[in-house]
């Protein structure tokens, strides 16, 4: 008897790890930039519905977050809209020993949002430059309103923030001033609501603000956020947005990135707000 339940405890335990590890095989794990978070939950849901057993679970917080959780092996992919930096990719290269591998999944334009009632329809990235970092601190002093300018941007944890300092700020410090929002929906409600305000973020979520046309320089026209303004390199805070994985993908995490690259996936990235990379 004793050994009856022996072999049926051993055959129960067996079952239990089949089907745990083969659910495990089916899953890919997706974090990281807040930008994409929508994009990602897309990509996911279109997926698993033609594949049953699939499993895709995606979650924000930030570029950096989902670089960390690469790095210390939580996450599959990560979800980037900045690329990795050296120091990460060292990190990740120590503990793996390989590179991160990195995969182009859609473009964006980093969209400069006012409030619908703003009069102000071009800045140039001088001007936004001198917002952000304090320099100038009145509409007045960019063809709007006798009124203070208030800022809102993103946290530091987030890759719309660090391509902003870099691109835009030409790394330069943040004023104190700056209200930082954790997502780029928080900024959006916050200058929907501020007739004052004036934010960034990726150009899916302009819904309920008005897209300011940006300046390469003072000379230069004003560029929109379009798909081919984007896709050309026209509109001068155009960038890339990412995934990373350990290594090359393989299993399940190529059969998504696969899906991802398709025409279907790209055709999703249009849905959304973004731009394909093709």
């Amino acid at each position: 008897m004793r050994r009856r339940f022996y072999v049926y405890g051993l055959c129960l335990l067996a079952m239990i790890s089949l089907v745990f590890c083969g659910g495990r095989r089916n899953m890919v794990t997706l974090k990281g930039s807040d930008t994409m978070v929508l994009l990602g939950q897309r990509w996911a849901e279109s997926y698993m519905n033609g594949r049953p057993g699939a499993i895709v679970q995606v979650t924000g917080g930030g570029t950096g977050t989902g670089i960390a959780a690469l790095i210390n092996g939580t996450a599959d992919i990560t979800q980037a809209s900045r690329p990795m930096k050296d120091d990460e990719q060292a990190q990740l290269n120590q503990r793996f020993g390989s590179p991160a591998h990195e995969i182009l999944v859609a473009k964006d334009g980093l969209a400069i949002y006012v409030h619908d009632s703003s009069p102000v329809n071009e800045l140039s990235l001088e001007q936004l430059r001198g917002i952000y970092t304090g320099a100038i601190a009145n509409w007045t002093e960019v063809g709007g309103p006798e009124r203070p300018i208030i800022v809102y941007g993103r946290e530091n944890s987030s890759g719309t923030y660090e391509y902003f300092k870099e691109r835009v700020l030409e790394k330069g410090d943040f004023d104190a001033r700056v209200q930082a929002l954790p997502g780029t929906a928080a900024v959006v409600n916050a200058v929907a609501q501020d007739p004052n305000g004036i934010g960034y973020g990726g150009a899916a979520y302009a819904r309920g603000v008005k897209e300011v046309a940006v300046r390469p320089d003072a000379a230069s026209p004003g560029v929109l956020p379009t798909q081919e303004n984007v896709q050309s390199g026209a509109y001068p805070i155009s960038r890339g947005l990412f995934f990373y994985t350990r290594k090359a993908p393989q299993g399940a995490i190529e059969e998504f990135v696969d899906y991802v690259l398709s025409d279907s996936g790209q055709a999703i990235v249009n849905s959304v707000g973004y731009f394909p990379i093709r």
